[in-house]
């Protein structure tokens, strides 16, 4: 069987802030299915980076192909219709919506009944239904009448990943989704990650590094806005330039 074509390519990805080089010339590859992340020190680009691949930021120069098109130019929700979705690290919810309502409206983002004015979205019966199956596999089932705000802080962010999986994309981007979590929470979250379809890819944005190499086979290492290093967690962690860098250890 023939090695399957990336679903994300980057190609000298940069984005310059005046003489700011926030991300500067970055290559990257993620295959559908795979599970990647994204490691590196405070402020070496890695949610820059998130943001030139979603759209949310023009790339300063470069290419952004996305399953085979090139994006470069597009905007977020172009991107999003075609398969990619994301979380961010200050979560984004509707906090006076319930769970439900929250799963209903990102059922609904991507669907054309989302242009009907005059049906309310709970009288769909199909997108109930998707927004009940989510809010179980995240573990919020007991929780679907709960207005977002008055979630634990763990809740919301499950919530976050569950609505950025309504659109059932096949590229999904979380950026830091352990960030503020106990170590009940983050083994809750990190199960849940862990069951999630494995033909969808994931590219991960992880500060704790025991996290991000349990969950990923292949790492990216950012510094200074470039790419350190790229490979497999093994060779990623062996290596000493990381292990100085990001790390903090010294050679001797």
């Amino acid at each position: 069987m023939s090695d399957p074509s990336p679903c994300l390519v980057l190609e000298n990805v940069s984005r310059h802030f005046g003489g700011l080089r926030a991300v500067h010339r970055v290559n990257l590859a993620v295959k559908p299915g795979e599970r990647h992340a994204l490691i590196g020190p405070n402020g070496a680009g890695k949610t820059t980076l998130f943001n030139l691949i979603s759209g949310e930021l023009p790339a300063t120069e470069g290419r952004i192909v996305l399953f085979g098109s090139d994006v470069t130019a597009l905007p977020p929700h172009r991107r999003a219709a075609l398969g990619i979705a994301r979380t961010f690290q200050i979560t984004k919810l509707f906090p006076n919506l319930t769970v439900l309502e929250n799963l209903l409206l990102a059922c609904q983002a991507l669907d054309a009944r989302k242009l009907s004015m005059y049906r309310p979205v709970l009288s769909y019966d199909d997108l109930v239904q998707r927004a009940g199956r989510l809010a179980a596999d995240f573990g919020l089932a007991g929780l679907t009448e709960a207005r977002a705000r008055n979630l634990s802080y763990g809740d919301q962010r499950k919530l976050e990943v569950a609505l950025s999986m309504a659109g059932r994309p096949r590229l999904l981007l979380l950026d830091e989704p352990m960030a503020g979590l106990s170590s009940v929470e983050s083994r809750s979250m990190h199960a849940i990650l862990t069951a999630l379809d494995p033909s969808i890819a994931v590219l991960l944005i992880e500060h704790d590094m025991d996290v991000a190499f349990a969950f990923a086979e292949r790492v990216t290492v950012l510094h200074q806005g470039s790419v350190l290093t790229e490979g497999h967690r093994d060779e990623v962690s062996a290596n000493r330039g990381v292990q100085e860098i990001y790390l903090g250890t010294h050679a001797g």
